[in-house]
């Protein structure tokens, strides 16, 4: 299986959902940054369930245990390992469709690539389960980023064609995003999160799930960071989100909506700030052009597919009998993915970014910075 990420920062995840233990290991951290273990327990705790309407009623305490790379709250330069340990798992929800694929899962594709070996309790190691590590990961590099005044955060900006209120593209802040950054479910219009709870509670009732949109951005980024064709800033922060379970769609700035614009219309003008640097009128592209940073706000949306275990009754097929079959799925799932992904896109965001800017040199060891 291909669980590693990264060009000078290097992302390993391991584990499985029902294993005993599931982990990260970031190799390429610049020594000598400090890292608050307490923030770090934050961003876990966002993303834990129990916090958001709909969430699965397993419980971990998902307490991330650095086994290497950091001493006295300082990283050594040595690759940092995290394990996280399953402590609430229920294998026995599974022992009744380990021959029956789970329609939308990845038990019959994972079977087939290996030869029926891996193990589907819980998901394995395609579970939702393993974005536990990564917000791990993104939490350490989040941290690096905030230092060089790089600050990232979201929000859900849709839940089953129920919209918040987009981001400001042009003057979007690093206080904006911050006070987003403390609850697991935020948006920007309280009366439409309101709504969301509602459809995902009505999901939930008629044994259901939902999908969902985060709407993610980093100010504070300085231009030039990226590269032009297969290592552009859009290609590497969305290939590492395409390791996200149930991400179906990743755009920048409008997206596919630019297309339906004239060349006026989505061209971002450019003038010369007071401060002297270089700003747009608009943000059309997203803070990125040619697959390098603009200065501008980087926006992008993650669209998440609704859960695909749901307690209704399915059709699939029996890979033993090799008939068809029904199948109704037990165990604990989430009726909505979308409302505890916004950390997990912060951290994946976060991740690419510190690649990025390790790539070139704009983060070095003993936190120097040319940014700074």
């Amino acid at each position: 299986m291909s669980s590693t990420w990264g060009n000078v920062l290097k992302l390993s995840i391991f584990g499985e959902s029902h294993g005993p233990a599931i982990g990260m290991v970031l190799d390429g951290l610049p020594a000598g940054e400090a890292i608050d273990l307490d923030a770090v327990q934050v961003q876990m705790e966002r993303r834990a369930p129990g916090l958001t309407a709909g969430s699965t009623p397993r419980r971990e305490a998902d307490l991330p245990h650095f086994v290497s790379g950091m001493l006295d709250g300082k990283l050594t330069g040595a690759p940092l390992c995290a394990v996280i340990e399953n402590t609430n798992v229920k294998s026995h929800d599974y022992t009744n469709i380990l021959h029956l694929p789970r329609p939308s899962h990845a038990d019959y594709t994972g079977s087939v690539r290996y030869g029926g070996h891996n193990d589907i309790r819980g998901g394995g190691h395609f579970s939702g389960r393993l974005t536990a590590p990564l917000t791990a990961a993104g939490a350490v590099c989040r941290q690096i980023l905030e230092k060089r005044g790089i600050v990232i955060g979201s929000h859900v900006f849709m839940i089953h064609n129920i919209y918040d209120m987009p981001f400001d593209a042009v003057s979007l802040t690093a206080e904006e995003l911050n006070s987003l950054n403390k609850e697991p479910f935020t948006a920007l219009d309280l009366q439409r999160k309101r709504e969301m709870y509602a459809e995902i509670a009505r999901a939930q009732a008629e044994k259901d799930s939902v999908g969902g949109i985060i709407e993610c951005a980093a100010v504070g980024l300085p231009a030039g960071i990226g590269s032009p064709m297969f290592d552009s800033l859009e290609s590497r922060i969305a290939s590492l989100l395409y390791g996200v379970p149930a991400v179906k769609g990743v755009s920048f700035g409008d997206g596919f909506g630019i297309s339906g614009l004239c060349g006026s219309e989505a061209n971002d003008s450019m003038y010369y700030a007071s401060d002297g640097s270089v700003k747009t009128r608009t943000n059309h592209n997203g803070g990125i052009l040619g697959g390098i940073s603009t200065g501008m706000p980087l926006l992008l949306r993650v669209a998440f597919k609704p859960t695909a275990s749901i307690a209704k009754e399915q059709q699939t097929i029996d890979c033993v009998s090799h008939e068809n079959a029904s199948l109704v799925i037990k165990g604990r799932h989430d009726a909505c993915i979308a409302v505890r992904a916004q950390p997990v896109v912060e951290a994946a965001v976060a991740v690419a970014l510190l690649d990025a800017m390790l790539i070139q040199g704009e983060v070095t060891s003993y936190g120097s910075s040319k940014a700074q």
